[in-house]
């Protein structure tokens, strides 16, 4: 295999894996938002936590050695431990699809989902009743093979240290013919970009051009620089990295822990620091099935780099897309630097 074998699939997102649809919500006004992964058919899946702030749900039952072994939809949302109701929206409607697992006459949709800490980021909270459930009924209504990045779904209230956040997405083609892509909610605790500066951590992983081509900044950066954190830069201490990364390769639920488990590097790469106290880095891992593995052991092992690729690529891909919006309390990346 050469590196001219591996390029981005033809959308750049997630969805290049064939048989996945992605759906974005938005409330503008709120600053909030709720992004779903569902399938044409439900999916293998497993879950991977690097942070020591995870908000989630049904992420236990993705353990390896747990009953379910295929699940219907995957939700990540703003909204903190309110943004949870997402995925009930989500199930609500899944089961008047007639989709979910079966338990004699009754059908329960099996829906993990999780969250990032949006509720002080300018946006107008004072809600009278959960808004999440809804946003996640239409973000499955609209899941479709394209969808936008940056200031949209899960995405539209996310920050980083200095920078707008977003929702991310990545892809590559391996010359073996499996397809891998990730989906990001990025709202780090940490810089996507070298300090103060235009270039990602990223840089290394960037194809085509697809988050400004500025390369790699050419001196060192310091451990100051490097550490800084929202709290340097007088924002809340609110965050939380949230993703998935899926493959069209057919992996059981241990591979799926084991790709989840490499991709987690992919967040290591992007985001300085990363997997902290107050972060939640949460990655889930989703096979579809449609190809079969060639060597399981070196196919599992390429496949979680790339997921890890992937994933380095969505979280720049996510701050480079946002865009600026009236109350923020941080400046988008294309706003600072002309992007």
């Amino acid at each position: 295999m050469t590196t001219h074998d591996i390029q981005p699939g033809p959308r750049n997102l997630i969805t290049d894996v064939a048989g996945l649809r992605v759906g974005n919500a938005e409330d503008f006004r709120i600053k909030t938002g709720t992004t779903v992964l569902v399938g044409d058919r439900p999916f293998v899946a497993s879950v991977d936590v690097m942070g020591g702030s995870p908000g989630s749900r049904e992420t236990e039952l993705l353990a390896p050695d747990k009953l379910v072994t295929e699940i219907d939809a995957i939700v990540l949302s703003g909204g903190s431990a309110f943004g949870l109701d997402a995925a009930s929206g989500v199930a609500n409607s899944l089961r008047a699809q007639g989709r979910g697992f079966r338990v004699g006459d009754v059908t329960v949709p099996i829906v993990p989902g999780a969250i990032l800490f949006d509720l002080l980021n300018g946006g107008d909270k004072d809600w009278g009743r959960n808004p999440y459930a809804g946003l996640g009924e239409r973000a499955l209504a609209a899941a479709a093979e394209e969808f936008s990045l940056g200031t949209f779904g899960c995405g539209v209230g996310a920050l980083t240290a200095n920078l707008k956040g977003g929702l991310g997405s990545a892809s590559l083609r391996l010359g073996n013919g499996h397809t891998v892509g990730a989906l990001v909610g990025a709202n780090a605790t940490g810089m996507a970009t070298a300090g103060d500066r235009a270039n990602f951590w990223a840089a290394p992983f960037e194809m085509n051009g697809e988050f400004g081509g500025l390369g790699t900044y050419p001196e060192p950066v310091s451990f100051l620089e490097s550490s800084r954190t929202k709290r340097d830069y007088a924002n809340p201490v609110a965050n939380t990295t949230i993703a998935i990364v899926a493959t069209d390769a057919a992996l059981t639920k241990a591979q799926c822990k084991r790709l989840a488990v490499a991709a987690q590097d992919g967040i290591a790469r992007a985001v300085s620091p990363s997997h902290a106290l107050v972060d939640g880095d949460i990655v889930f891992a989703v096979s579809t099935g449609l190809r079969p593995l060639e060597d399981e052991i070196v196919d599992v092992m390429r496949l979680g780099h790339a997921a890890a690729v992937c994933l380095t690529r969505a979280i720049a891909r996510a701050v480079y897309s946002a865009a600026p919006a009236e109350g923020d309390i941080v400046p988008a990346w294309r706003e600072r630097f002309g992007g």
